[in-house]
């Protein structure tokens, strides 16, 4: 199964290696008020990926915080629900005489 999983990794960094040979050629990017930016088209691509999951990551994170202020709301609340224990101490030990 490992060996099935290095061959995988393999044939997906070949094929992106590929992809990024067959795009190599410059192309501009036209920004606002006329600015212009040239690049390799693969690092576009590759920039306009980074730039969708870091945005994508940062739409998650208040949902992320809330789910953990609930979540340890509810730790709390069930810690303070527990009946409190006694300390458990050790038996007494008998002779047997």
């Amino acid at each position: 199964m490992r060996i099935l999983i290095w061959l995988f990794r393999a044939f997906l960094f070949f094929t992106l290696f590929a992809f990024a040979l067959n795009n190599s050629q410059e192309v501009v990017v036209r920004w606002f008020f006329g600015h212009e930016w040239q690049a390799p088209l693969v690092i576009i691509v590759l920039l306009a990926f980074g730039l969708g999951c870091a945005l994508g990551v940062l739409a998650m994170v208040p949902a992320w915080w809330k789910h953990r202020r609930v979540a340890k709301r509810a730790k709390s609340d069930a810690e303070a629900q527990a009946p409190a224990s006694e300390p458990l101490t050790p038996p007494a030990i008998h002779d047997g005489i």
